[in-house]
């Protein structure tokens, strides 16, 4: 439930992100058991055959040329990755070298050109509402700052072409990098990561969690392919480099991110890594291809491999409020929240007095079957409703949820009247909360009537 812009430009572009440090593992090169743990590192170079010349949007005219043997590697590793990922190339695609100051400059004028300060203001609002953002955050500003950090580089599938950020040498952390983003060219030329795969506005906007599914099987799938790159063709002097790449690595920003940031920001990573690594011991890349022509439609069955494909969400429909609201109401945003999104407002809450613990909140949204959720607002009051209507898996599943939602609760808002149904106030405004049998409704409105009222409509 991130912000649905940025959402959809972090997939239309197919990021790579410094956003968390993965363990992956033992790798053995040359009888040499190297433990690996990294963040992603930041990439030094991007190469362009030296005679396509692609400038990324933002980015000035005149760069420098790649040295030769930068581009004897890249085109070694593209060579290297299509063998073991089992893909072949239909076309050779640009290769570009950015600075950072390029990079920023994209960031803001490309990636978050279209996202307003409204739009900012108003996905902050919301999600401060779901308690994951203090109310006065600077969302869009945060994000320039952190994509401008973290980007090790980026394929762009609208141009065809790669980018990665300009440093000193091509080292190991540079090569892993390519190996990585090579990767999403295969998967592009092979399935067509818009009109084939989905990962457009459009359909991103009409089912995120799906979206966020087919991301993380992406993002998975390059990280696995990346690993494999490093098993088997990476030296001693290139895990050496990888290690010190992580040792020196620094990340204020990312630091000083909201812990749900930190976690959806690596969640297309580390549990795509562990949902491709679950087909892949199955039936090798074979398998991982399959999931291509199958693919996962919930991050349910991302965080459950063994639920894949077969566990399928229930679909949940929500009236239409607008009627029963006055005329100052307006539909903002209507989508499914997901067991994962479900389980950071339990976990990972702005504030630390109503996080829950990291095994209560996994085990209370596990039992996740379906949801729709909708956000309205009030052009003129500036207020929010908020509506999750869940159907869990079984009526225990659903119990757990609830226990678990009235501790997270009662620790966030203070009591509401005794009623027929629990009850929270604060300064969201008043909480209601139902479960009945399987199912669960949680409402946010600015009084117990409306939110009353609302609650007997989904009912």
């Amino acid at each position: 439930m991130e912000s649905k812009k940025t959402r959809n430009i972090i997939i239309s572009i197919v990021v790579i992100l410094v956003v968390i440090c993965l363990c992956v593992g033992l790798v053995t090169i040359g009888g040499v058991g190297v433990a690996l743990v990294w963040p992603f590192s930041r990439a030094s170079e991007t190469a362009v055959p030296t005679q396509i010349t692609e400038t990324a949007p933002g980015a000035t005219e005149e760069r420098d040329a790649i040295p030769s043997d930068q581009s004897e590697a890249m085109g070694l590793i593209e060579q290297e990755v299509s063998q073991l990922r089992g893909l072949n190339a239909s076309s050779p695609v640009a290769r570009t070298l950015i600075s950072e100051t390029e990079l920023e400059a994209i960031v803001r004028e490309d990636f978050f050109a279209d996202y307003t300060d409204e739009e900012s203001q108003q996905d902050a609002w919301v999600l401060s509402v779901m308690g994951l953002l203090p109310p006065d955050f600077d969302l869009k500003e945060f994000y320039n700052l952190l994509y401008s950090e973290q980007i090790a580089g980026f394929y762009d599938d609208e141009a065809a072409a790669m980018y990665v950020v300009q440093g000193g040498e091509f080292g190991g952390s540079e090569k892993m990098t390519y190996a990585h983003e090579y990767t999403h060219v295969l998967q592009d030329q092979n399935y067509g990561l818009d009109e084939g795969l989905g990962l457009n506005d459009e359909a991103c906007l009409e089912d995120s969690e799906k979206c966020a599914a087919v991301q993380a099987l992406i993002e998975g799938d390059a990280t696995l392919s990346e690993i494999e790159w490093v098993q088997t063709y990476a030296t001693l002097r290139d895990i050496q480099d990888i290690v010190d790449s992580y040792d020196s690595y620094e990340s204020p920003i990312l630091d000083s991110a909201p812990a749900y940031m930190v976690a959806d920001l690596g969640f297309p990573y580390d549990s795509g890594y562990v949902f491709v690594e679950a087909l892949f011991n199955a039936g090798g890349f074979e398998a991982v291809d399959e999931a291509y022509r199958n693919l996962p439609v919930s991050t349910e069955q991302i965080l459950h491999p063994e639920r894949y494909p077969g566990d399928v969400p229930v679909a949940v429909i929500l009236p239409d409020l607008t009627d029963l609201l006055d005329s100052g109401w307006y539909l903002y945003d209507q989508n499914v929240m997901g067991e994962w999104y479900t389980y950071l407002i339990l976990n990972r809450g702005h504030d630390a007095a109503f996080q829950l613990p990291d095994e209560q909140a996994k085990t209370a949204a596990e039992g996740w079957g379906g949801d729709a959720y909708a956000f309205y607002l009030n052009s003129e009051t500036d207020d929010v409703i908020f509506v999750m209507d869940t159907v869990w898996d079984t009526t225990q599943d659903a119990g757990e949820f609830a226990n678990t939602f009235i501790e997270y609760a009662s620790q966030r808002w203070d009591p509401g009247a005794t009623s027929s149904v629990r009850s929270w106030t604060g300064v969201d405004g008043t909480v209601v909360f139902w479960q009945d049998d399987d199912r669960t409704v949680w409402v946010i409105a600015p009084t117990f009537e409306m939110g009353a009222a609302i609650l007997a409509e989904v009912k």
